[in-house]
């Protein structure tokens, strides 16, 4: 792959990258990116929330893979911009010899991908999530994991990009044929069913009107992701709520994303 300059950063289009670190709290965005994400939280205020809780889900899921689970290969795709608690910080604290591979088609995710990330056991892959079978016969991928041991899957706020529930569940079932049995699947979607009508009326408005482009999913249609699954326990459930780790965790109305993991084979 060839080098990244600030001339392919294109700092008047809004990358979900770089306003998801926003809501992060961290330090790498534009004015673009800042005034989507007000205008995201202004009709769905849990997002502040739900960023911060999405990223607490990813580090406890990668600890129970990394550890009793004993998964070594982790994909993850949509990673974003590095933040407090990559995959391959928590994996290879937990299992130093945990290979990761992350994915995403941004290219300021991949500047800084190739300053922190990269080497060894870590690897980057330029592709889309809507492009699974290119991300499958990336030369990285393949030099880094292999597909015929079990690898754990992460679509941590990534899903909720692609509207059409047949395309994401399309998707899905392209990398889990692709993995082997004993392979896990852990995804994340946002959803409007905690919160009150008139909340959900509003991200409903933001959609129609072309404000914001993150498609929130009942429990139902995001339970059918792990179709042809064993879920580990607890399950379906908010993110906040998979296995936690404090007790002063937010209430699912204050997150507004379900979470899961499940088993193949």
């Amino acid at each position: 792959m060839g080098s990244v300059t600030s001339e392919q950063v294109d700092a008047q289009t809004v990358s979900p990258a770089r306003r998801w670190n926003y809501w992060l709290g961290g330090k790498d965005h534009y004015q673009v990116d800042r005034d989507s994400g007000d205008l995201i939280a202004k009709a769905y205020p849990a997002v502040w929330t739900a960023a911060r809780e999405g990223r607490a889900f990813h580090n406890r899921v990668v600890r129970h893979l990394a550890g009793a689970a004993g998964i070594r290969q982790f994909l993850d795709i949509g990673t974003g911009l590095p933040a407090p608690g990559n995959t391959h910080e928590v994996a290879q604290q937990m299992a130093p010899d945990a290979r990761v591979v992350y994915v995403d088609n941004d290219p300021m995710v991949l500047a800084h991908a190739r300053a922190l990330m990269i080497g060894g056991a870590t690897t980057y892959v330029d592709a889309d999530l809507r492009e699974p079978q290119r991300i499958l016969r990336s030369a990285e991928l393949n030099a880094t994991v292999d597909l015929s041991r079990p690898v754990a899957i992460l679509l941590i706020n990534v899903l909720h990009f692609i509207e059409d529930d047949a395309q994401a569940r399309a998707v899905i079932r392209t990398l889990l044929d692709a993995v082997a049995p004993g392979s896990y699947l852990v995804a994340t979607n946002g959803t409007t069913d905690f919160v009150p009508p008139e909340v959900a009326a509003r991200v409903q408005a933001s959609q129609a009107g072309g404000r914001a482009e993150l498609w929130p999913r009942t429990r139902e249609v995001f339970a059918r992701f792990f179709d042809g699954l064993r879920l580990v326990d607890p399950g379906i459930v908010a993110v906040c709520d998979w296995r936690p780790d404090r007790a002063d965790r937010p209430a699912p109305s204050e997150v507004s994303t379900w979470g899961g993991v499940g088993l193949l084979g």
